[in-house]
């Protein structure tokens, strides 16, 4: 159901060519970097994070770890991961397909610094086999109300690839 809405939400902005299915699964940064064919670095990984009791979402590249204090300072709170259970009854995605795309409404979705060296991203697009291949520029546009953050640790900052 997810990748369905997933690709609803992206074929509504003329996207839906992007999306790629998998033959296995995609659901961790390394086995999506081995089925797309790209650097881990490339996979956009999803996180899901409660603000102030509100469902966060922060896309970045697959080689970043968030940082605490970069995290406080953006956001005036420590990190808080959304438990696992109650990741699609807040998001409407599984763990493992978690994207940006045809979320639930009231979700704040951001866009890490740390994807920008990248000419192409790789999200997951509902499931643990469906991703989408995306300019930066793509996925800025394709998202209602993004904002972009830097709370990353772990990743060089590099010409874009």
């Amino acid at each position: 159901m997810s990748a369905e809405k997933a690709r609803s939400f992206l074929a509504a902005r003329g996207m839906e060519d992007k999306i790629q299915t998998h033959s296995e699964s995609i659901d961790t940064v390394e086995h999506a970097a081995q089925q797309i064919g790209c650097s881990e670095a490339e996979i956009a990984k999803t996180l899901t994070f409660l603000v102030d009791e509100k469902p966060v979402l922060i896309v970045m590249a697959g080689d970043g770890r968030v940082n605490s204090s970069r995290f406080k300072a953006e956001f005036h709170t420590k990190p808080h991961m959304i438990p696992r259970e109650m990741v699609n009854e807040l998001i409407g995605h599984e763990p493992g397909g978690v994207c940006p795309f045809g979320v639930k409404e009231g979700v704040s979705l951001y866009l890490d610094v740390s994807i920008k060296r990248f000419a192409l991203v790789h999200p997951a697009a509902g499931d643990e086999f469906t991703s989408a291949a995306l300019t930066i520029e793509e996925l800025e546009h394709a998202l209602d109300d993004v904002k972009w953050c830097n709370v990353c640790k772990g990743w060089e900052e590099k010409e874009v690839i």
